[in-house]
Protein backbone atom coordinates (compact mmCIF):
# COMPACT_ATOMS: atom_id res chain seq x y z
CA UNK A 1 0.00 0.00 0.00
CA UNK A 2 0.54 3.21 -0.58
CA UNK A 3 -0.91 4.60 2.56
CA UNK A 4 -4.38 6.55 0.93
CA UNK A 5 -7.23 6.80 3.35
CA UNK A 6 -10.52 5.37 1.52
CA UNK A 7 -12.43 8.66 2.59
CA UNK A 8 -10.06 9.94 0.14
CA UNK A 9 -11.78 8.41 -3.24
CA UNK A 10 -14.31 10.45 -4.77
CA UNK A 11 -16.87 8.07 -7.08
CA UNK A 12 -18.55 10.32 -9.72
CA UNK A 13 -21.67 9.06 -11.81
CA UNK A 14 -21.43 10.84 -15.09
CA UNK A 15 -25.26 10.68 -16.56
CA UNK A 16 -25.59 12.97 -19.36
CA UNK A 17 -23.96 14.26 -21.99
CA UNK A 18 -23.85 17.71 -20.70
CA UNK A 19 -22.14 16.49 -17.43
CA UNK A 20 -19.27 14.58 -19.30
CA UNK A 21 -18.67 17.95 -21.09
CA UNK A 22 -18.24 19.76 -18.14
CA UNK A 23 -16.27 17.22 -16.15
CA UNK A 24 -14.02 16.81 -19.80
CA UNK A 25 -15.01 12.95 -19.17
CA UNK A 26 -14.26 10.64 -22.22
CA UNK A 27 -15.80 7.94 -21.02
CA UNK A 28 -15.94 5.35 -18.18
CA UNK A 29 -13.97 4.63 -16.67
CA UNK A 30 -12.11 7.54 -16.09
CA UNK A 31 -9.92 7.30 -13.47
CA UNK A 32 -8.17 10.69 -12.15
CA UNK A 33 -6.12 11.48 -8.82
CA UNK A 34 -6.15 14.93 -7.95
CA UNK A 35 -8.06 16.00 -11.24
CA UNK A 36 -5.01 14.75 -13.62
CA UNK A 37 -5.45 11.81 -15.86
CA UNK A 38 -3.58 8.28 -15.03
CA UNK A 39 -3.28 8.21 -18.86
CA UNK A 40 -3.46 10.92 -21.15
CA UNK A 41 -6.95 11.00 -22.79
CA UNK A 42 -5.22 12.79 -25.88
CA UNK A 43 -8.17 13.41 -28.59
CA UNK A 44 -10.99 11.31 -27.74
CA UNK A 45 -14.03 12.89 -27.86
CA UNK A 46 -15.94 13.69 -24.87
CA UNK A 47 -18.78 11.68 -24.11
CA UNK A 48 -20.72 8.79 -22.23
CA UNK A 49 -19.30 6.36 -23.81
CA UNK A 50 -16.78 3.46 -22.97
CA UNK A 51 -12.93 4.37 -22.33
CA UNK A 52 -10.05 2.11 -23.81
CA UNK A 53 -6.17 2.26 -22.70
CA UNK A 54 -3.35 1.23 -24.16
CA UNK A 55 -1.60 -0.98 -21.72
CA UNK A 56 2.80 -0.52 -21.19
CA UNK A 57 3.12 -3.99 -22.89
CA UNK A 58 0.93 -2.11 -25.88
CA UNK A 59 -2.37 -3.72 -25.13
CA UNK A 60 -5.70 -2.60 -25.47
CA UNK A 61 -7.72 -2.79 -21.79
CA UNK A 62 -11.38 -1.41 -20.58
CA UNK A 63 -8.59 -0.34 -17.30
CA UNK A 64 -5.91 1.60 -16.91
CA UNK A 65 -2.47 -0.18 -16.60
CA UNK A 66 -1.88 -0.92 -12.62
CA UNK A 67 1.03 0.85 -12.83
CA UNK A 68 -0.34 3.88 -14.52
CA UNK A 69 -2.29 4.32 -11.82
CA UNK A 70 0.52 3.52 -9.43
CA UNK A 71 2.65 6.07 -10.69
CA UNK A 72 -0.42 8.76 -10.36
CA UNK A 73 -0.87 7.64 -6.81
CA UNK A 74 3.23 8.28 -6.10
CA UNK A 75 3.28 11.31 -7.78
CA UNK A 76 0.22 12.94 -6.10
CA UNK A 77 1.59 11.66 -2.48
CA UNK A 78 5.05 12.90 -3.67
CA UNK A 79 3.14 16.62 -4.66
CA UNK A 80 1.44 16.49 -0.85
CA UNK A 81 -1.98 15.75 -2.69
Amino acid sequence: GLGLEPDGLDVREVREQGDAERERFVGSPTIRVDGRDVQDPENEPLGLTCRVYRLRDGRVSALPDRADVQAALAAAIRAGG
